[in-house]
């Protein structure tokens, strides 16, 4: 059986001597424990590393225990934090619940005393990720039943992402837009355990970046490395840490930050844009691309290293004009999602229709397809003229409705446009039913000029 995860603490204490009393005592405990004698250290320790529960004193050189608490909770997932004082009062409590505080413990204290209180922040901490893992996995469940297939090479596709899942080698999807390449990776983490032990999945959309923000979205900068910048930040392989990093268009890195991402991964560990302290790498890397890799490292525009480095498994993905015994199954799937409790139901030409059209942006455009579908259909079917289909149509009417002549952006810029309208404008919500990514769902807002409409 898996050991049991050590609880990380953080002691910030200036009498020595108790704090390597409690250090002793916690790790006798099981936990692991590290000690620092001020607050400015705590700071920066609880900055460089990720623990569970900290235990600071209040009165401490150069930073007190407030004053950390204050400026930690404000960093990404803070630790439960358990303030400790000789000399404690009702307003100082007050005060430390109020900043985020898990408990407060004045001194005298018994030794057994802090450890419950260690294990009850832990859980808490435990919970609150779970909560977040359980609200990402439901707000995903629809959007996984689109790996659903009866089409033997995707079938393989399944098989192969199921055998390797366990593994922490890189892997690399590759397939046009809109073929899934994202379902996948999150199908890798989600069998991989990563998610369960409480690792998250980080995407970073390699393609909406510029040069210049690759190296802090990847791997975070320090305050004040950055012109105007007056905080710290981290970068996607710490915050993916104990989960799976998701690099989507990989291929669209230039050859500077290709550079600095396969430097981090042929040494496991990397640091922060204007830090000086090293990062070790805890995070199983899975890259996308719907370029040829292949091809851009013969004309150098990708380097060979690094694609042997994420290519260790390499997975492709069909284009859903191979899958057609897949487009009813997948159109019965959308029509339960955006259908309703009585969906409507497709007639045989609608099928047949479905079944004949090419399909250039693949299993999303089906999606936006048949949500425009449901959202026009006038009946409880849907038949072949209830498509937007302009191709299909036009050949079998020798003419092309307004609906006809809208392309592809168009529809995408509508669907986008009206699923914002209907999730008020919660762009988290609406980028899980686009099935894209919030960065993406943002740079599709800037794109098409999206404004979002005054309230009241």
């Amino acid at each position: 059986m898996k050991e049991p995860a050590r609880i990380k603490v953080l002691i910030a204490e200036d009498e020595e001597m108790l704090g390597t009393v409690l250090e002793q005592f916690l790790t006798s405990r099981g936990h692991a424990v590290t000690v620092v004698r001020d607050g400015r250290a705590a700071l920066d320790a609880l900055r460089r590393d990720a623990f569970d529960v900290a235990l600071l004193d209040i009165v401490m050189p150069e930073l007190d225990g407030l004053e950390v608490l204050r400026q930690v909770v404000d960093e990404p997932a803070p630790p439960q934090v358990i303030i400790i004082t000789g000399n404690g009062t009702i307003e100082t409590a007050i005060t430390a619940i109020r900043l985020g505080a898990y408990d407060y413990l004045s001194k005298p204290y018994r030794m057994a005393e802090i450890d419950v209180l260690v294990r009850r922040a832990w859980e808490k901490r435990q919970l609150a990720r779970q909560n977040a893992l359980l609200q990402s996995r439901l707000e995903r469940a629809d959007s996984m039943a689109e790996l659903v297939t009866r089409y033997p090479p995707m079938e393989s596709v399944l098989a192969l992402v199921e055998r390797v899942a366990k593994s922490d080698s890189p892997v690399l999807i590759s397939g046009e837009p809109g073929t899934g390449k994202e379902l996948i990776a999150r199908q890798l983490h989600r069998l991989s355990g990563r998610g369960e032990a409480g690792g998250g999945m980080v995407h970073v959309d390699c393609a909406a970046l510029g040069d210049s923000q690759m190296e802090s979205e990847l791997f975070g900068h320090e305050k004040g490395s950055i012109p105007g910048v007056l905080k710290r930040k981290p970068g996607a392989f710490e915050l993916a840490s104990g989960g799976t990093l998701f690099l989507d268009e990989v291929g669209a890195l230039d050859v500077k930050s290709q550079g600095k991402l396969l430097r981090a991964l042929e040494t496991g560990s990397y640091v922060r844009q204007g830090g000086t302290q090293k990062l070790d790498i805890d995070a199983r890397v899975v890259a996308a691309t719907k370029t040829d890799l292949a091809a851009a490292v013969a004309t150098k525009a990708f380097r060979s290293d690094l694609y042997y480095r994420i290519n260790t498994i390499s997975i492709s993905l069909p284009p859903l004009r191979e899958r057609v015994v897949d487009i009813s199954l997948l159109a019965s799937h959308f029509l339960r999602v955006f259908g309703g409790s009585v969906p409507p139901a497709l007639t045989a030409d609608a099928i047949a229709a479905l079944e004949s059209y090419p399909w250039p942006g693949n299993v999303r455009e089906l999606r936006n397809v048949i949500e425009r579908a449901v959202l026009l259909a006038s009946s409880g079917v849907i038949t072949r003229n209830d498509l937007p289909l302009a191709s299909q149509a036009a050949h079998a009417n020798g003419s092309e409705t307004e609906s006809q002549q809208l392309t592809l952006a168009d529809l995408e810029r509508r669907h986008i446009e009206a699923i914002l309208a209907r999730s008020n404008w919660h762009q988290g919500r609406a980028a899980t039913q686009l099935g894209i990514s919030s960065k993406t769902l943002y740079r599709k807002i800037r794109e098409y000029g999206f404004v979002r409409p005054r309230s009241g």
